[in-house]
């Protein structure tokens, strides 16, 4: 098989072939330039002497005399040496030549046609006479306005080749040390070139572009990269489902009016090792370096992964795991409220222990409707049973207001899990608000959509907090590693997101009071579960 030329090869070969091609050209439009340029600066310098001595008085007068030649052949000869021309032949009405460069002519006819200047009109043009083909020109001689005779004024063709070939010769040994000036130049564009892309050939430059994009778009990790004139230099298809841009169209776009501005925060901070940020509704885990290659500039690298599903996981866990959670709370109560019962039996006490009994009431049958009448979506009673049995177990009262309603979610998973996030933040950062012997309310209505309110005896938000509680990374507890600041941010964006918003308000005897409404999720919910 025959080896491909090289792209080096490739290169030299197009420049040079190129370089070849404009000197060619261009010599031959200067030849031709110059071929008509000399022509016309003969034909002038023809015209001038013809007419010169068409209208000198010595050669008029001579037209009379019985000899005219005698006088007007030394004359003519004078002028054609002083001119530089090959011929200068005065003819009279008749065509009878009074003056040539070769005596042996003169008193003999012209053998070309006078007529065009015996009718008074001047001729320029080419023709073969006694000397052989020449440049000529023909003016007509007027005696009182009257053609008495012409004057013919030539160059040989020859000698106009001689001195356009002298020219020539000249343009050239121009042109070819151009040419070579372009080769030379060629050459060393090719060198760089090559040098410029490491001697990689165009199959090897197509198969690294290739295996680029097939690993940059084929991971599940989001990349984005930003140049130090903070603008995008590449951004793959996974960055953009987890960033929520449609548009593909993103490099060479300014950062700040692609990026959000917890993702853009990365970038200004250069390496900033794993955070949890918020982007859109997702919950990201982003990376970020710096990175710098020696022919180019440096850039920030974003690594964003998806946070959001085992955020999601951990939740309908959590609804599965409080049952458990409710499970092991009642069976501990009721461990404790059978060794009560037990020992009053042992001391013979039996109306207290059937006392005790009764008190009980049934209660070791663990659903949602004995948990929480009007909360009937299950994962949301479980996760209000199981944040019930932590506080407990912190000395903390949740209490959950008996006049809560809540619909079945079961057919709208994004509803449901939207409102797990929400009811297990609020009541969670109310938990972590309060101190031993605290108090959380909370209430869930769905009339025209979820309301959950959650208040708390804590302390409160500060007055200087109470405007960007809401902002991701602003939060009353210790931060740590970007890991804080992340819930009530979340909350903020489910909540708009569903068509409302969330709040927060001071209570007068300390504490707060959060209020997210959902205004779409039972709308969205009823309209899922009509077409499942």
């Amino acid at each position: 098989m025959t080896r491909p030329m090289s792209l080096r090869v490739q290169l030299l070969v197009l420049q040079v072939s190129i370089v070849l091609v404009t000197v060619v050209t261009a010599g031959v439009a200067s030849s031709w330039f110059q071929e008509r340029e000399l022509r016309e600066a003969y034909k002038n310098r023809m015209i001038s002497v013809a007419e010169s001595i068409a209208s000198m008085p010595a050669i008029l007068n001579a037209f009379d005399d019985d000899d005219p030649a005698e006088t007007i052949q030394p004359i003519a000869e004078v002028i054609r040496q002083a001119s530089n021309v090959t011929y200068v032949v005065v003819t009279d009405a008749d065509g009878i030549r009074y003056s040539h460069p070769n005596e042996s002519r003169i008193g003999k006819r012209v053998s070309t046609d006078p007529s065009v200047p015996l009718s008074g009109e001047m001729y320029v043009g080419t023709q073969t006479g006694t000397l052989g083909e020449s440049w000529r020109v023909k003016v007509p001689v007027f005696h009182r306005d009257e053609v008495i005779g012409t004057v013919s004024v030539g160059m040989l063709e020859s000698m106009l080749d001689e001195a356009l070939v002298a020219d020539t010769l000249q343009l050239v040994i121009v042109l070819s040390i151009a040419a070579g000036l372009g080769v030379l130049g060629s050459a060393w564009a090719t060198r760089v070139i090559r040098r410029r892309i490491y001697s990689l050939e165009p199959e090897e430059i197509a198969a690294l572009l290739e295996t680029r994009d097939a690993m940059l778009h084929g991971i599940r990790e989001g990349i984005v990269a930003v140049d130090d004139r903070q603008r995008i230099a590449l951004i793959n298809d996974e960055a953009r489902r987890l960033l929520d841009l449609d548009d593909e169209h993103y490099v060479g776009r300014a950062a700040a009016d692609v990026l959000e501005i917890a993702v853009l925060e990365l970038v200004d901070e250069g390496d900033v090792d794993e955070r949890l940020i918020l982007a859109g509704h997702r919950v990201l885990i982003a990376h970020s370096d710096r990175v710098s290659v020696p022919s180019g500039p440096t850039a920030s690298v974003l690594i964003l992964r998806d946070h959001t599903h085992l955020h999601e996981m951990l939740r309908e866990l959590e609804g599965v795991q409080s049952l458990a959670e409710g499970l092991r709370a009642q069976a501990h109560e009721f461990s404790n409220q059978l060794h009560v019962i037990s020992g009053l039996i042992e001391l013979g006490h039996m109306d207290e222990a059937v006392a005790i009994i009764e008190r009980t009431n049934g209660g070791g049958t663990l659903n949602g409707d004995s948990a929480h009448p009007g909360i009937v979506d299950l994962e949301v009673s479980a996760l209000l049973i199981s944040l019930d049995a932590r506080a407990r177990e912190r000395a903390i009262a949740l209490d959950i207001d008996p006049q809560s309603s809540l619909r079945d979610l079961s057919e709208s998973l994004d509803a449901r899990i939207d409102v797990l996030t929400v009811v297990g933040n609020l009541i969670e950062n109310a938990l972590d608000a309060c101190d031993l012997g605290g108090t959380v309310n909370v209430s869930i209505r769905d009339d025209s959509g979820c309301v959950v309110v959650v208040s708390d005896d804590g302390e409160g938000v500060p007055d200087e907090l109470a405007q960007r509680i809401f902002d991701t990374g602003v939060s009353t507890k210790t931060s740590a590693n970007g890991r804080r600041g992340i819930g009530l941010a979340l909350v903020r964006r489910i909540a708009r997101r569903r068509g409302g918003d969330v709040t927060v308000a001071a209570e007068p005897g300390g504490g707060s009071t959060f209020t997210a409404v959902l205004a779409n999720v039972n709308t969205l919910a009823a309209l899922q579960g009509s077409v499942s």
